[in-house]
């Protein structure tokens, strides 16, 4: 496969980018004997584990066989949020100018991850597939690297579905579909996780006919009923064709387009488009990196195999990021490299379960999600209290008209404890740190009550729930105390 497929069309924008993500005419440095770390994969988890060791003086070197920056910059956060960005202004209509942006605003960011600039930090870097060819050994581009510690970070890709005829018809995932200049007429989405909901939307507010085919009863399964419903009446109001509890039967292709038949509850159906993009979710890259070799246990549906310490089989190996860990997301990949870099040099005792892990669905309204659900916190036996306030009773969102969403904080029962929360609101990604810095600091909902909130925002719906919470613990005696004391006071 050539280095440049999914960068079509190759303007300067494309040009540059690969400029700095897989230059042609990069020379690969001489090994310099036992690297103190060997970084398989220049993705996030990579390249803060490459930066983190050369800038404490480690020898390090970095091997990445496609694109520095990984997923996250070529095909993921950055192009996805650029497109949305632009879909959510009033009047956008020139799809080409849009797509050209995207990849405008992806080639500037790429100077960030470069190789040059990694090179000038004091990393190997190396480019070319990488193979294990002992326990502490690599090989890349016909040199052999020997390694005290290494670190896997060799990410996930796109799941390609197994459909009949969706090959030969041709579709998309996030590693194509920033690769178009037209706009589909109609698109088909399968899916309806994450990046199915932010593409498919984006796309329908750009002037696509957009159709989403999920096979369960609901968008965002793994998110709260409340904000998926929420979710479910956007985009009808988008004008959003949902095929809800239906699955893909085949597709089949001819001069008019592809042809998608689908089983559903109301039968069988054919759905004509001109484009479909896949969002079933990842799958980790594990399978040529010869890991037996290496003695490192590994599944090729969840990934190598770590402790929660980070660390494989083979104790000198350590893995991070998409390819090792359940919440797929660019910040956990971040905060995981700084936990390999502590173990790994150091002889740390950091914890991958003691992550507090936020997220944010860039839908609009957005949903954003800390801590546990109801139903995590349900089967575990742990008693809990909830607390909402609804967006429509914040000044601020009625002012702005995103009064659609709420916040929903829920605590361990009889306590101000936080255990989890769920956000939607135009800007819930924004808002939900300050729910994941309480809950990191260990400080309580009423805490938050305490904090002055900048009038009117959207995030002084934080500070409501937290006073919601404190109305609460006013029982029926201490409110007859509050109200005897009071008219005492007017007596003076």
């Amino acid at each position: 496969m050539s280095k440049n497929k999914e960068l079509a069309p190759m303007d300067r924008h494309n040009q540059a980018l690969l400029a700095n993500t897989h230059p042609a005419d990069w020379q690969n440095p001489a090994p310099t004997g036992r690297y103190n770390m060997v970084v398989i994969g220049a993705g996030t988890a990579g390249l803060i584990t490459a930066a983190g060791v050369a800038g404490l003086g480690g020898t390090v070197a970095l091997i990445e066989r496609q694109f520095m920056g990984g997923d996250c910059l070529n095909f993921g956060c950055v192009p996805s949020k650029t497109l949305i960005a632009a879909s959510r202004k009033a009047g956008t209509a020139d799809f080409a100018a849009v797509m050209q942006r995207v990849r405008r605003i992806r080639s500037e960011i790429s100077a960030h991850d470069s190789a040059t600039r990694f090179r000038d930090l004091g990393v190997d870097v190396f480019l070319g597939e990488a193979t294990f060819t002992g326990l502490d050994s690599v090989e890349v581009a016909g040199q052999k690297l020997r390694f005290k510690r290494a670190c896997i970070a060799t990410g996930a890709r796109a799941l390609k579905p197994d459909i009949d005829g969706i090959e030969e018809a041709g579709f998309h995932t996030n590693e194509t579909i920033f690769s178009l200049t037209e706009l589909p007429r109609r698109l088909a989405v399968l899916g309806a996780g994450p990046v199915a909901c932010e593409l498919g939307q984006a796309f329908a507010r750009l002037g696509s006919k957009v159709t989403i085919i999920q096979r369960s009863a609901r968008f965002l399964g793994k998110e709260d009923c409340d904000a998926a419903e929420i979710v479910a009446r956007a985009f009808r109001e988008d004008g959003i064709h949902c095929l809800l509890e239906s699955r893909v039967l085949r597709v089949t292709r001819n001069e008019q387009g592809k042809h998608i038949h689908i089983a559903g509850p109301d039968g069988e159906q054919v759905l004509d488009v001109d484009e479909i993009l896949v969002g079933y979710g990842r799958v980790p890259n594990v399978d040529e990196l010869n890991l037996d070799a290496a003695g490192v246990e590994y599944d090729t549906k969840k990934g190598v195999n770590v402790n929660d310490r980070l660390r494989t089989s083979n104790k000198r190996i350590y893995a991070a990021g998409d390819v090792c860990l359940r919440h797929k997301f660019t910040h956990t990949a971040d905060a995981a490299a700084r936990i390999v870099i502590q173990n790994a040099l150091f002889f740390g005792r950091a914890k991958a379960s003691a992550l507090n892990i936020p997220w944010c669905t860039y839908t609009q309204p957005e949903v954003a999600h800390v801590g546990i659900y109801a139903e995590d916190a349900k089967k575990k036996g742990i008693a809990t209290d909830t607390i909402m306030v609804p967006m429509s009773d914040i000044d601020r969102a009625r002012t702005d008209g995103e009064t659609e969403g709420f916040i929903k904080v829920l605590l361990r029962q009889g306590t101000d404890t936080i255990l989890g929360a769920t956000i939607v609101s135009a800007h819930a990604g924004e808002m939900i740190s300050e729910i994941s810095v309480a809950m990191a600091a260990g400080a309580g909902l009423k805490t938050l009550a305490g904090v002055i909130h900048p009038y009117p925002t959207q995030a002084e719906a934080i500070k409501r729930v937290a006073d919601a919470y404190s109305r609460t613990r006013l029982t029926p005696t201490l409110k007859t105390l509050f109200t005897q004391w009071l008219a005492l006071l007017r007596r003076f």
